[in-house]
């Protein structure tokens, strides 16, 4: 099962084309998204396809940091983490140890000439998914033919699956077409192809991401075609649970609702960030949206898919944001009743169209708005989970708790739950559950975004 995917054109910062030294093991550390973790995989697939193993940054031969250069405060945690990388490689190296840093992904994408620059002790920088020249770093041997498989680093049962590549929505305050390039789908062929070798590995939930999910296929074949990649990857025996991420509301592909109500293993939930309510700010996002055409959006999700999840984000702060545009959005926030939503404070980006706008908001305001915000929607968040009390639900077992009494406990997630992002369901049973297993509990308490439950044996 090959997983090539098609990519915009990396960047290239090397101190060198070839390695320097025999490198056998490697640690790979993955920061940000869920597609940078997808893309770690396929490099480590392709990297241990090529003989080498992989190891703890301090014991590694050669260490990768695929960054993240989305907002302010993911470029700080990559730079931080690189720091942290040239430190270590310093005392390895009076220690009389050799090691290779590779610094790759979204930051070095966009700022790799700088980094070069600040940076000197990092052997090699590569820009987004640049795997093959990532390879060709670490071993004189590279062979094409050993493409390999995606290497899991999520939990065994359940998986992403990248649909598509890039980004054509023209959002003010986004950098991710200028790092990721135009939007790419990649082939339903393969797409069925790398579902059904994930299945073979023992998966059971399947998430769909991309920058824009419903954007699929516009570019193969002049449609969207999200609706026809859903029935298929959903006719695969084995998938318990589709899930679909990162959906665009302008020019929503309306004729994936019916599929996502009719077929039983695709999830009811939908993530489509929105980003903001306030029509003017909206506007100003270039967003292609208003405020009531988004409400009609959601109404007709809801009326399609009944007791359909709905998950959300919003950005505050934003340059053109006034009180009046953050009240509205709380407003929204209230009326709409989400079942999970995220915040984001504004960042300002080079290069995007908002920057020109400057940053005048201050981060403390920026961050009593985040704070307002997210407590509104823990409230309605409890709210909901309360109404879940003395329900039947069907949760996927994720982790295993031993407590300190000396007592099991199970950790899971709901079909409403995302993992990484979303609520946790915390479980009792009288028998021993699997990491994987798909049980039915009975609901019996509450919190804001927990939900605890006893294990209801068949």
């Amino acid at each position: 099962m090959h997983t090539t995917q098609t990519t915009a054109s990396p960047q290239y910062h090397s101190s060198s084309s070839q390695p320097s030294r025999s490198i056998n093991t490697v640690a790979v550390i993955t920061l940000g998204c869920s597609k940078n973790t997808t893309d770690s995989e396929v490099l480590m697939g392709m990297i241990q396809a090529h003989g080498m193993s992989f190891a703890p940054a301090r014991e590694a031969d050669a260490v990768i940091i695929n960054t993240c250069g989305f907002i302010d405060r993911a470029k700080e945690e990559s730079i931080e983490t690189i720091f942290e990388a040239i430190r270590q490689k310093e005392e390895l190296a009076t220690e009389g140890k050799s090691q290779t840093l590779i610094v790759a992904g979204c930051l070095s994408q966009r700022y790799g000439d700088e980094l070069r620059k600040e940076m000197p002790q990092v052997d090699h920088f590569f820009g987004e998914s640049a795997f093959e020249h990532i390879v060709k770093a670490l071993t004189p041997n590279f062979k094409y033919s050993l493409l390999g498989e995606r290497v899991l680093t999520t939990a065994p049962h359940y998986a992403y699956l990248k649909i598509s590549e890039g980004c054509d929505n023209p959002c003010s305050f986004c950098a991710i077409p200028l790092i990721r390039g135009r939007h790419r789908s990649r082939p339903p062929e393969q797409l069925v192809e790398e579902a059904q070798f994930l299945v073979a590995r023992g998966v059971k939930e399947i998430i769909l991401i991309a920058q824009d999910s419903t954007d699929y296929g516009r570019d193969l074949t002049g449609k969207r075609t999200l609706a026809d990649l859903l029935q298929r990857l959903s006719d695969i025996d084995g998938i318990q649970w589709l899930r679909l991420m990162y959906a665009f509301p302008s020019k929503f592909p309306q004729d994936i609702l019916p599929v996502i109500a009719e077929r039983p293993n695709i999830c009811k939930y939908l993530d489509i960030p929105l980003q903001h309510a306030s029509t003017r700010v909206l506007k100003s996002m270039r967003r292609g949206i208003t405020r009531s055409t988004t409400e009609r959006l959601l109404q007709h999700i809801r009326d399609t898919v009944p007791g359909i999840a709905l998950r959300t984000t919003f950005i505050v702060g934003y340059p053109s944001e006034t009180e009046a545009d953050f009240q509205e959005l709380c407003d929204f926030v209230r009326e709409q009743q989400f079942d999970r939503v995220g915040v984001f404070e504004y960042s300002q980006e080079d290069d995007t169209y908002a920057y020109i706008l400057g940053d005048p908001i201050p981060a403390d305001v920026k961050r009593e708005r985040a704070a307002e915000l997210m407590a509104i929607q823990r409230t309605i968040s409890l709210e909901k989970n309360e109404a879940k009390i003395g329900s039947c639900l069907s949760v996927l077992i994720d982790q295993v708790l031993s407590n300190d009494d000396g007592t099991t406990e199970y950790q899971g997630r709901s079909e409403a739950d995302a993992p990484e992002v979303d609520n946790e369901v915390f479980l009792t049973s009288s028998l021993p559950l699997r990491v994987g297993e798909f049980v039915q509990a009975k609901i019996y308490d509450a919190a804001e975004y927990d939900l605890f439950g006893e294990v209801q044996l068949l």
